[in-house]
């Protein structure tokens, strides 16, 4: 780098604390875990920081890469928490001296570098998830406004909030893809901006070695039947036991005391947790599962989907989903499509996506492990909208509003993916019959399956009645909805 370090001695154990960045006024001494202000050449200890959160990130102190051909090294770390969890911000430092923040979103990453606001900003509980705004005369829309708070830092750090001290954040998410934050810890807020990052373009070194890990900090007992459980994933805030199906929230860390819910009724999922697959040139894991019921407004019908979480160590996490209508692949947006003023159209990265559907969705059986924080009976309400190009959905909650998008994929590629070909019946749907397929059949043959069918409707619309607690209704329900296309809402924003 450029800039001269700045070396000293610990003012709480003596162990040398270096500066590498002028703009860095904290550090936290890697060997006694102080809190190091710097003012000139003087360090001072103004407290100790916590333990960090073993969130088993690839990422780690010194890694380095390259963004937008310059190159930068990760000096710091910041673990922030929520209603909806514990994520991480890396400080980068570039070769120029400047710095950005390398953030968790949504399972992937965002790097975002500090801007200047233009004019005044109102206070954090102004901003209302699904609301329209202008920053610095840009149009954006609310994707999250909440309280958090700093739990635990590491590095040196351009700026340190009180520790546990709750604050507003704002997340603003545009059409082209860019996202805004607002850091209330401060008057007036601090704001970046930035763009959805992949680790794997960063040309990332120095990473953690995939395979060593902390086996004690990851396991633990069972709140309800006492069996071992472990965690594998980067950034689990949620998983089930593998002895009682129990879902146990991780969210705030092991140190507490865990909560979790029951699941007495097991959904078999068609590709089982641990598969590997290929789809769209990568390889992916299955690392959750989730079945997932949705009511239209004014309906007393019910209708069911299922969503596989697939996990890539360098891409992150996608959705393979499997509805009633066809299979889609998709993954959480960093920005946010414009609606139209009635609602019915929405607009992304310059394509027009029509609205298909509109639905209240509840969470109703999970097993695997999550990178949010998933609870039996989570509600969300949804739209689906879909273009020739492919689908859009978005999911709200009273603080967030998350977006995903993606494609379709026929079932022989799904079957392909996961060596499924023997059972590739099973995972047929409604979109593989052509539509013209009626007309080869004669009026005789097309009288008894129109009364075949209605048979088979008053059948099913008995499931399409059920508890969604009890029964699997994926494919029950009369209609032949497009489901979710991505995750719970409370995956996104906040850089979480």
């Amino acid at each position: 780098m450029t800039e001269r370090s700045y070396r000293a001695p610990c003012p709480g154990c003596g162990a040398p604390v270096e500066f590498r960045s002028a703009q860095s006024t904290h550090a936290v001494c890697p060997y006694c875990q102080s809190t190091v202000l710097r003012q000139g050449e003087v360090l001072s200890r103004i407290g100790r920081m916590a333990e960090l959160f073993d969130d088993h990130s690839p990422l780690q102190l010194m890694a380095s890469g390259r963004f937008d051909t310059q190159p930068f090294v990760l000096i710091g770390r910041l673990q922030y928490k929520s209603p909806a969890g514990v994520w991480a911000e890396w400080i980068a430092l570039f070769e120029d001296g400047s710095q950005a923040f390398l953030s968790e979103d949504n399972g992937a990453y965002v790097m975002a570098r500090p801007r200047e606001l233009q004019r005044e900003m109102p206070p954090a509980s102004a901003f209302r998830p699904g609301a329209s705004t202008a920053v610095n005369g840009q149009p954006f829309t609310v994707a999250f406004s909440d309280q958090v708070c700093l739990i635990s830092a590491q590095g040196e750090l351009p700026r340190l909030p009180p520790l546990g001290f709750a604050f507003g954040l704002v997340e603003l998410r545009s059409d082209s893809g860019e996202v805004l934050s607002l850091d209330y810890s401060r008057t007036p807020p601090a704001l970046s901006a930035g763009r959805s990052v992949r680790l794997e373009d960063l040309a990332l070194s120095g990473l953690k070695d995939a395979s060593v890990k902390n086996e004690a900090g990851r396991q633990f007992n069972c709140p309800h039947c006492g069996a071992p459980v472990e965690i594998t994933l980067a950034s689990t805030k949620t998983l089930t036991c593998r002895s009682c199906n129990s879902l146990i929230d991780v969210s705030q860390g092991l140190g507490g005391e865990l909560r979790h819910a029951l699941q007495d009724e097991p959904v078999a999922p068609l590709i089982a947790l641990g598969s590997l697959g290929r789809l769209e040139g990568v390889d992916w894991q299955v690392v959750g599962f989730q079945h997932r019921m949705g009511r239209e407004p004014g309906d007393d019908e019910l209708f069911g989907w299922e969503e596989y979480l697939l996990y890539n160590r360098q891409r992150g996490f996608s959705f393979l989903v499997d509805a009633t209508d066809g299979w889609s692949l998709v993954r959480p947006l960093t920005g946010a499509p414009k609606l139209d003023a009635s609602g019915r159209a929405a607009t992304y990265l310059g394509t027009r996506y029509e609205l298909q559907y509109r639905y209240d969705a509840e969470t109703s059986y999970a097993c695997g492990e999550f990178y949010w924080p998933v609870a039996r009976g989570q509600k969300t309400s949804n739209r689906d909208f879909a273009s020739a190009k492919g689908l859009l959905s978005e999911e709200s909650t009273p603080n967030e509003i998350t977006w995903s998008g993606g494609s379709r994929l026929d079932a022989a590629t799904v079957a392909k993916a996961f060596k499924l070909e023997a059972r590739q019946d099973l995972l047929r749907r409604a979109d593989v019959a052509p539509a013209g397929s009626f007309r080869a059949l004669g009026w005789g043959t097309i009288l008894i399956i129109a009364v075949l069918l209605i048979v088979l409707v008053l059948l099913l619309s008995r499931c399409s009645r059920c508890d969604p607690a009890l029964e699997n209704c994926s494919s029950s329900g009369y209609r032949s909805s497009g489901g979710a296309y991505g995750g719970y809402s409370g995956s996104g924003g906040s850089h979480k």
